[in-house]
């Protein structure tokens, strides 16, 4: 009668030392949890200081950061020529420090409004990439970047165009 509490006991004090000895629950990667401060939506003021952007002084992105890595960028002159939003990837380099790639079409006028009543338009003709060094402020909800724009001809091929700018963001919020 007296072993059943002698063996529980024992299974106690077994369990407890295997506890003990378990490993801890993994935390993610510091540079995980630093990914993620970036995803949800922004709206930014982008100037450009060169190339065919640089005369937009009213150009504003908006933004929106997946958390599986991918994004979307449309602007306030996305119907200027018509164009679609862009799309992207982006990635964490270090703390607080992201970069960005996205990708969007250009085209051009049509040359009378003949052509767009046959069926023409606003046809493609290249396309745009933009890269961006963003750098996240410590409190999380805005952030100041460095942006490259390359545009590209509709065989790959880089034409006039590309500049270099700024851009200063912050979080949409409720």
């Amino acid at each position: 009668m007296h072993e059943l509490p002698a063996r529980l006991a024992a299974a106690a004090s077994v369990l407890m030392l295997a506890s003990a000895c378990a490993n801890a629950p993994a935390r993610p990667a510091p540079d995980a949890a630093d990914r993620d401060r970036l995803a949800g939506a922004w709206r930014s003021q982008v100037r450009f200081t060169g190339g065919a952007l640089s005369g937009m002084k009213d150009l504003e992105f908006m933004y929106v950061f997946n958390a599986g890595g991918t994004m979307t960028e449309s602007s306030n002159y996305d119907g200027a020529p018509p164009v679609p939003p862009a799309y992207g990837v982006w990635k964490s380099t270090g703390p607080r420090k992201y970069e960005a790639k996205y990708v969007f079409y250009v085209t051009k006028p049509p040359a009378s409004f003949e052509d767009v009543a046959k069926g023409g338009g606003w046809l493609p003709v290249g396309h745009g990439v933009l890269s961006e060094r963003i750098t996240l402020s410590a409190d999380g909800n805005s952030y100041r970047s460095t942006i490259s724009y390359a545009a590209f001809d509709r065989n790959g091929n880089p034409v006039e165009g590309s500049g270099e700018g700024d851009g200063t963001a912050t979080r949409i919020g409720l």
